[in-house]
């Protein structure tokens, strides 16, 4: 596992489909990356003001900077006090003498909004009498690109800043040939200057007195210059006011509700993360990708399992969104469906790292049938891509059976690790609910080959129940030889299984299994885990204290809840959001 330590600053994040903002830095609102992505690259492209961007040492690459009757101030320099819109527009407020600044930063989405840009609109309050001169200066330093799947690759040509005919500076690679392309504006009478890779755009607004105004700067990305600064112009036209509006219409409609408003903001915040930073469009063709997280301090990157992106994203986003739930099930059997739990899988479907997990082999089942049982849209599976991926996954489960015994073996967990003994109580008590879908789902010749999945629970109970001080428990893996483990493994916990139909919640034997394994949290998967088990209601009352990565899902955690390694998460924030509405909608949890 790639782990890669927090980031020492607690960032603002935001961002859309196309664009991620994830380093908005809370002392002065300054700007520090953007971040796309590129099918052909397969990567992220990510432009900042120094290859230190997640340390927030270096410049930044857009920062505001106000002057008040020719007084300049730096927002450094003043308390800002930060909220969240609905979970996920950050805005700030701060006092300069009588002057009332209020800032909002936000990546339009929604109907007609879903484009790749950005807005940070300002609003000016004068409490004063007499009127006031507000000139906001919007500028920084272009001064590092980079390509990144998990490690960054900066980019060799220099960095190119300019003005284009439209008045908005233009940031590319020296190169002709760049992937991607940023243009910023300001509202109408905004003067642009650029100089090296330095860049400034000045607004100058007179504030009334007892009056506001307001003014915005814009932000967008194409896959070269021409096309980003025709997309800020279509920024600009519509208007932050009427992108804003609509980007929160479409938050709302994305909200969950329990009962219980702390919840309802870990599951809202942890689903809105995954929903934008688990998936992205690309900016070269504009289809979705599923990726582990578009967080830079998140060792995973770029790069994708089935079993994350089917299990742990999809669940998350279809909760929300079911149309747009859909369309990720094909795209992930079309990228990645042609060879169902091989491995770790660059965002266009590239093999990354190959080692098989069984449970990457089974989840297209279980993801159908979820899918399915939640919408009602059983015509899911006649989609080609979807077809396909099905029977390929009920071909690689039948490679895998063991020739006497009614079990499957598998070469890897679904964290990566090696399996300790090749036939694991998680991987099988998947496959068994696998095979009732596959049974159901595939043709009447083929569904006759698969195994019977009530003969695969009942080898679970012959062969994984051990004894342990004379009571039964399970086993984590065997080898049919013998050989026992019986250690949780934290991304295959036993604690899954009554969701798998393995067996009831109530079960005496999982009861025993569940209470062996150590209280002390470490990976925050296995706590996820434990919100199907008996401990549920403490688990909930522990996720509402935990500060996890400021608020997102961190993959290695202390005791506390506080991220230890790999923050910004954002399929396990996919998973983290799901299984704790499901705990308290579906299992009636109460924290």
């Amino acid at each position: 596992m790639t782990l890669l330590p927090p980031p020492s600053i607690p960032w603002q994040i935001t961002g859309n489909h196309w664009l991620a903002l994830p380093c908005i830095h809370p002392a002065d609102a300054s700007l520090h990356a953007v971040g796309m992505l590129h099918r052909g690259a397969r990567s992220a492209i990510e432009f900042a003001g120094s290859p230190d961007f997640p340390l927030g040492t270096g410049p930044a690459l857009a920062r505001l900077t106000l002057d008040i009757d020719g007084t300049r101030h730096e927002l450094s320099d003043v308390p800002i006090a930060w909220e969240r819109a609905l979970g996920w527009i950050p805005t700030f407020t701060f006092t300069l003498g009588e002057l009332v600044v209020r800032g909002t930063i936000f990546a339009p989405y929604g109907r007609d909004a879903d484009v790749a840009g950005a807005v940070y609109a300002l609003s000016f309050e004068n409490r004063r009498a007499n009127d006031a001169t507000v000139t906001a200066t919007f500028g920084g330093t272009f001064g590092h690109r980079q390509l990144r799947v998990r490690t960054p690759r900066p980019f060799e040509d220099g960095a190119r800043v300019t003005v284009g005919e439209s008045g908005a500076v233009l940031l590319e690679g020296a190169d002709i040939a760049g992937l991607a392309a940023v243009a910023i504006a300001g509202d109408a009478d905004t003067a642009a200057t650029a100089s090296n890779a330095q860049f400034a755009l000045v607004r100058a607004v007179r504030v009334p007195g007892g009056g506001r105004e307001q003014t915005a700067f814009y932000l967008a990305a194409g896959p070269e210059r021409d096309g980003a600064e025709a997309t800020v112009a279509v920024l600009r036209r519509r208007g932050w006011r009427e992108l804003l509006s609509a980007t929160r219409d479409a938050l709302r409609s994305l909200e969950q509700t329990t009962g219980h408003s702390a919840i309802d903001r870990l599951i809202n915040r942890n689903l809105l993360f995954a929903y934008f930073y688990g998936v992205g469009r690309a900016l070269d063709d504009a289809q979705y990708y599923l990726v582990r997280s578009r967080a830079p301090w998140n060792g995973q990157g770029l790069t994708v399992r089935d079993w994350e992106a089917l299990m742990w994203t999809v669940p998350a986003v279809q909760l929300a969104d079911p149309p747009l739930a859909r369309e990720l099930l094909l795209r992930v059997c079309e990228l990645h469906g042609y060879a169902p739990g091989r491995g770790v899988h660059y965002l266009d479907g590239t093999l990354f790292e190959p080692g098989f997990a069984l449970e990457g082999a089974a989840s297209y089942a279980l993801a159908v049938d979820r899918y399915i049982r939640d919408t009602g849209d059983d015509r899911v599976v006649d989609e080609p891509p979807l077809a396909d991926a099905l029977y390929h996954s009920a071909d690689d489960l039948e490679a895998r059976r063991d020739a006497r015994v009614p079990l499957y073996a598998t070469e890897i967990s679904p964290s990566g690790e090696p399996a300790v003994h090749p036939f694991t109580l998680h991987a099988n008590a998947v496959v068994a609910q696998a095979l009732e879908v596959l049974r159901r789902t595939l043709d009447e010749e083929t569904s006759r080959g698969l195994q019977d999945p009530d003969a695969v629970r009942a080898a679970l109970a012959r062969h994984f129940v051990v004894d342990e001080g004379g009571r039964s428990t399970f086993a984590s893996s065997i080898d049919l030889a013998g050989g026992v483990a019986t250690s949780d493994d934290p991304s295959a916990s036993a604690f899954w299984l009554p969701l798998y139909d393995a067996v009831p919640r109530q079960d005496s034997t999982y009861r025993r299994t569940v209470k062996a394994i150590g209280t002390e949290p470490k990976m925050l998967a296995q706590q996820c885990a434990r919100l199907m088990g008996p401990e549920a209601s403490a688990v909930l009352q522990w996720l509402r204290r935990a500060p996890l990565d400021g608020g997102y899902a961190a993959e290695v955690v202390d005791a506390e809840g506080r991220v230890v390694g790999n923050g910004g998460d954002a399929s396990l924030s996919g998973l983290l959001a799901w299984s704790a509405w499901y705990a308290i909608n579906a299992l009636g949890e109460r924290p």
